[in-house]
């Protein structure tokens, strides 16, 4: 378990985090999400010691992380770094052993991995003649090739392509399933719900939400409907509670001021009997983030 205690972070007049606690915890994934400049990166960068706190602490279970644990860390940062005119064999070997692996294990590992996350090219190739998305991927075997206990991942689907980022996603999940720690940002709140146990959001240096995904979004309320129905718009926004509809493919997405406005509106659409569609959620992860954002400016 690592647990940040009372972290403070500043440059100058500038408050980059301010009095976090977070704790880390084994097969478990943590979702860090904020606007750009909300203190995300400088969070992974105190973990990983590339900068210390101005006050507060962070514990790998109970003890300042030594340099042995930083062997056990993996780290994708969202500035790519990988050497353009390296092959991908040279250069996954050199972080492995880094990391503590055999180099004859790597070598072997590396063929593993370059199957698994359907990278087109060759370990022989050169990271230069590699499309964007396939050195991304490379840099991830690096990150994850030695099987860290923690793993931080700044930004690590950004520019990837749907099927790209599954694969990229099974593999964090994999690596959660035998016990890792796992951090990581992201923009895309789809990707934060899909893989996240937990949350925490920041908002200028400052934790404004966090627990379990599912406990964040059932304290709002199921206030999000999706129905289909012949009934007209006019009849929906004019049910009590309703505050919006908006159309959606063949249905509406309507807004509730209220969990209980959920019944009126299923005992309006139902009248008649049958409807293709009713869905009653609590809000989006995205929903959350663009509300908190609002409150907080």
């Amino acid at each position: 378990m690592i647990q940040l205690t009372n972290l403070n972070k500043t440059f100058g007049q500038n408050i980059a985090v301010s009095n976090m606690n977070m704790t880390l915890t084994e097969g478990k994934v943590m979702g860090l999400i904020g606007q750009n400049g909300a203190g995300k990166t400088t969070t992974f960068r105190m973990l990983l010691n590339f900068i210390k706190p101005t006050s507060g602490t962070i514990t790998w279970n109970g003890q300042p992380i030594t340099q042995n644990d930083k062997q056990h860390i993996g780290f994708l940062p969202e500035e790519r770094g990988l050497y353009q005119k390296r092959t991908v064999e040279e250069q996954i070997l050199y972080f492995a052993e880094l990391h503590g692996m055999k180099r004859s294990d790597a070598r072997i590992a590396l063929k593993d991995w370059m199957k698994r996350l359907d990278v087109v090219g060759k370990v022989s190739d050169k990271v230069q003649s590699l499309s964007k998305g396939n050195a991304q991927k490379v840099q991830m075997i690096a990150s994850l090739i030695f099987e860290p206990s923690l793993l931080i991942l700044d930004e690590p689907f950004s520019g990837l392509d749907p099927v790209n980022t599954n694969l990229m996603m099974d593999e964090i999940i994999r690596l959660r399933d035998n016990g890792a720690m796992i951090i990581f940002s992201s923009h895309d709140m789809n990707n934060v719900t899909k893989i996240s146990d937990d949350l925490t959001m920041l908002k200028r240096g400052k934790i404004v939400l966090q627990g379990p995904v599912q406990n964040i979004r059932e304290q709002l309320g199921r206030t999000r409907v999706y129905v289909e129905s012949s009934t007209s718009s006019a009849a929906l926004k004019a049910i009590d509670g309703v505050t919006s509809v908006t159309p959606h493919g063949v249905g509406y997405d309507l807004i509730l001021s209220e969990e209980e406005a959920g019944h009126r509106v299923f005992d309006l659409v139902t009248k008649n009997g049958y409807i293709p569609a009713f869905s009653q959620q609590p809000p989006t992860l995205d929903d959350i983030f663009r509300q908190e954002v609002a409150i907080h400016d």
